[in-house]
């Protein structure tokens, strides 16, 4: 073990040793002593996914760098948190501005953002590692405080927004050898129901995808017996027919409402998607360059009487294929304009995180920031496994 991993080891000790508010001060205090860093902050991409809220070390003079939203695109931390890459430039005091992705597993959480008067390939490497680190204690940290959730927020949240906020993976992206995954939530005024949810297994990727009727807190209560009712049966081992039979059965019995829905349950060694399609939108698919709606078969949506049991579908992915699944507020009333088909294509080389930004983005901004219906997407790009047999065409 060498002198960095030492260090490395002594960081998370000392993390583990503090409130678990004061990740980023642990962080500092390390790099203070290690490399006589300066105006050391963490800089948190907003739930929107549009913005970054800076987080000072404690102690730091607050009039060195702003600290209210700061607007990503275009800005040196957007090329960052795109391309994965640490950034140095001349920070016009003498010292050199250091600016360093904070990612787990494919999650972009934020950037790190220090001062150095002198820093050498060995130092950036340790700082990169430092940033790794803090990334795995935010993770485990914000389990045990508000700060994280509420450094994230450039908006007052309602109470059915801080409902949907609950129902969502903690982490919006996911990455592993055979695929990388990415979804966005742009809530409406009237917060409408929408949900995305994921789980890794040994051996399988599952994915869903809701609308849940209706607006407000009715959307968020529906949503939420929704998801219990999904996360309920997928934990309990039930294929995507009998989650679906089981969320179904949830709304039928307390009467809530009806709601939309998409499951799938991939295999990570052969790439065959098996999913039920519940009266939702049909997803996209990019394969060989051309984009198109993959045109499945529809089962009624969860809560109606249904005269017919819900039906499973197989969809055999191929290594580089991008499946997007969204739901009816990314193409209805407004966000219309959008033309969804010829933006998969046009984001086709960007990692699934950067097109779910520029889908969201484009949704949010056509519709000026006023949407009448929640809008959501999930981006899965399929790489496959080197040793999987080839998928059938379809």
């Amino acid at each position: 073990m060498d002198g960095g991993d030492l260090e490395l080891g002594e960081l998370l000790a000392a993390a583990e040793a503090a409130p678990p508010g004061e990740s980023v001060d642990v962080v500092a205090r390390n790099l203070q002593k290690r490399f006589g860093a300066e105006r050391v902050s963490f800089l948190f991409v907003d739930l929107i996914g549009q913005r970054l809220v800076r987080l000072n070390a404690s102690g730091a003079d607050e009039g060195v760098e702003p600290t209210g939203p700061i607007e990503l695109r275009g800005s040196v931390y957007d090329a960052v948190l795109q391309s994965q890459r640490q950034h140095m430039e001349a920070d016009g005091r003498g010292g050199q501005r250091v600016i360093t992705p904070v990612s787990n597993r494919g999650d972009c959480i934020g950037v790190l953002e220090i001062t150095l008067q002198h820093a050498d390939d060995t130092v950036l490497r340790q700082v990169r590692e430092a940033a790794h680190a803090l990334a795995y204690i935010i993770v485990t940290d914000r389990r045990f405080t508000d700060l994280y959730h509420l450094s994230r927020r450039t908006t007052r949240a309602s109470l059915a927004a801080e409902i949907q906020h609950q129902l969502l993976p903690t982490a919006s992206s996911c990455e592993s050898s055979q695929f990388a995954l990415a979804a966005g939530l742009i809530p409406a005024d009237d917060i409408g129901g929408d949900t995305y949810d994921y789980t890794l297994d040994r051996d399988t990727l599952h994915l869903s995808i809701t609308d849940a009727m209706g607006h407000d807190t009715d959307s968020a209560l529906l949503a939420t017996l929704l998801l219990g009712a999904l996360r309920g049966a997928r934990r309990g081992g039930c294929e995507p027919v009998a989650q679906a039979e089981q969320a179904h059965r949830a709304l039928m019995k307390h009467n809530r409402g009806l709601a939309t829905g998409q499951l799938l349950c991939i295999e990570l060694g052969s790439g065959l998607c098996r999913l039920v399609n519940a009266g939702h939108p049909w997803p996209l698919r990019l394969r060989d360059g051309a984009v198109e709606e993959v045109r499945l078969s529809v089962n009624l949506p969860f809560g109606v009487p249904a005269p017919f049991p819900y039906r499973e579908q197989e969809l055999p992915l191929r290594a580089g294929d991008r499946l997007v699944l969204l739901t009816d507020g990314m193409q209805d009333r407004g966000a219309a304009a959008v033309d969804l088909a010829a933006l998969v294509h046009e984001t086709r080389d960007l990692h699934p995180r950067e097109a779910v930004r520029v889908l969201t983005a484009a949704v949010w901004e056509t519709c000026r920031g006023n949407l009448a219906d929640d809008a959501t997407v999930m981006v899965l790009d399929w790489y496959g496994t080197p040793d999987a047999p080839a998928a059938a065409v379809t």
